[in-house]
């Protein structure tokens, strides 16, 4: 039976699969939609939102910090509505 991983382990899991998924350093993804009438959201600033949630972690896991399961259950959370209204915005292709 597998065993779960600590926290540090599932926070730079998580951190992996968010900076392969979700497209945080493409120039395309960071120029607001304003001439876009459909835009719910702003992928522009949910995206810089995810990508200084991942530096502050990257960040913290280096200098020793351990996640809470409530912190990394948020930024999962997070993710993933900004995955969902990326997709809405198609910017990503649903799975």
């Amino acid at each position: 039976m597998p065993t779960k991983p600590d926290l540090t382990t599932a926070m730079q899991q998580l951190l992996v699969e968010v900076k392969a998924t979700l497209p945080l350093y493409e120039p395309a993804t960071f120029v607001c939609g304003i001439t876009n009438t459909d835009c719910q959201g702003c992928p522009k600033k949910l995206l810089e939102m995810v990508d200084a949630e991942v530096s502050f972690w990257e960040h913290a896991i280096k200098n020793g910090r351990t996640p809470k399961f409530d912190e990394l259950r948020r930024f999962g959370k997070l993710c993933l509505s900004v995955k969902r209204s990326l997709i809405r915005n198609k910017i990503l292709a649903a799975d």
